[in-house]
């Protein structure tokens, strides 16, 4: 509002005196016209109090941000790929523990039915004392050392028995599923054949790493966007009136427009946040080069460790084999009564520890095995 009601009021009446031709009186009137424009509108220069309602709808787009969408794109998409290679690891720690826990199962059952041969033998041992004590060529302690051996077995066997239950509970926790039984598998786990250089290739963790490389150097051109100018596209539309909606069609309007915006001098901070982002991928280049020789030494470490658990293994056979036949003859001589009981009971212990120390080292060469293939992404097996 204006306030042109505060001059009609003056210019009506000149208008009227003309309209008389009261010449005299209209010629003063017109004379005072010069008063009118010292009015001052109170309605214009205050104003009162009114309600404004916009509604508008707006939309950008930008047309080129010196790559920096581009970039954090792909860095986006490295980063998913980064977060499913921590995700492999985690599904091989699993299935390395599973794997494990199957060969485990397999060996101490195989150790059970050797500790009941060995029970056997133990049994059969104590009805030749029993014999031999009734025709007077054994004495009481002989039954009781061979007893109590006998004891020590079935203390073995039923230690054995109770850690097969609980291998096969760990199991049913990694799969989720009560698991009763399994079908057993070779004692020793097959070892992989990939070449070192290849394996390292593969591994998960040098695969991670190229990727934070891949990231640090798309980090550079991402800081180097702040050189470039950013160019963007808009368009508005909307209305506005003292009440919410009223008559929106009648009082639209529209903005299109362009816009660019170039950063000419920052102080040096674009420069710094570009030299940091070099400074950054270089660390990471030297961790890339570090992972691969570590990754290199590991795999070669754990295949020397194999294969020396290998040989380990072939001479830990022979040794069990030699202490069961050691232990047969002893057993033999005491019929004859050229040995004492205590020694064919020392023989008899001898390959129960020849019998444990083989067990032991196919254990450890299977673990390591599965420790080798850990590295190795599951896709690339």
């Amino acid at each position: 509002d204006f306030g042109f009601d505060e001059f009609l009021g003056p210019m009506g009446q000149v208008l009227g005196l003309l309209a008389q031709e009261k010449n005299t009186e209209a010629a003063a009137a017109i004379q005072n016209m010069g008063s009118i424009l010292n009015i001052q509108p109170k309605k214009l220069n205050f104003p009162k109090a009114r309600n404004h309602f916009q509604t508008k709808v707006q939309y950008k787009l930008p047309l080129f941000t010196g790559l920096k969408l581009t970039m954090y794109g792909k860095i986006s998409k490295q980063m998913e790929r980064l977060k499913g290679l921590e995700a492999q690891k985690v599904m091989n720690e699993m299935e390395y523990q599973t794997k494990k826990t199957f060969y485990d199962i397999t060996l101490v059952e195989n150790y059970i039915e050797n500790l009941r041969i060995l029970k056997g033998h133990m049994d059969r041992l104590e009805k030749i004392i029993e014999n031999f004590k009734s025709e007077g060529y054994a004495k009481d302690t002989d039954v009781l050392e061979v007893q109590a051996k006998k004891a020590e077995v079935l203390a073995m066997l039923n230690q054995a028995k109770l850690n097969r239950d609980l291998a096969y509970q760990y199991l049913s926790f990694l799969i989720n599923e009560e698991v009763d039984s399994i079908e057993h598998v070779k004692e020793l786990a097959p070892m992989p054949k990939m070449e070192t250089q290849k394996m390292v290739q593969e591994a998960i963790d040098y695969k991670r790493a190229q990727l934070g490389k891949k990231i640090t150097q798309m980090n550079v051109k991402l800081q180097r966007s702040g050189f470039f100018p950013m160019v963007g596209a808009f368009a508005e539309y909307g209305s506005a009136d003292d009440k919410p909606f009223n008559d929106f069609w009648k009082k639209d309007a529209y903005t299109v427009g362009a816009q660019l915006k170039w950063n000419l001098f920052s102080g040096g901070a674009d420069y710094a946040k570009v030299q940091e982002a070099k400074i950054k991928d270089m660390q990471m280049s030297e961790k890339l080069v570090l992972a691969k020789r570590g990754l290199a030494l590991k795999i070669d470490q754990l295949k020397t460790a194999i294969k020396s658990k290998e040989y380990d293994i072939k001479a830990r056979s022979k040794q069990f084999e030699l202490a069961r036949k050691i232990y047969d003859m002893y057993q033999a001589k005491y019929k004859e009564g050229l040995v004492k009981i205590s020694d064919v009971l020392i023989k008899h212990a001898e390959e129960i520890q020849a019998l444990l120390q083989l067990l032991k080292a196919k254990t450890e060469r299977n673990e390591k095995v599965f420790e080798l293939e850990s590295l190795i992404a599951k896709e690339s097996r």
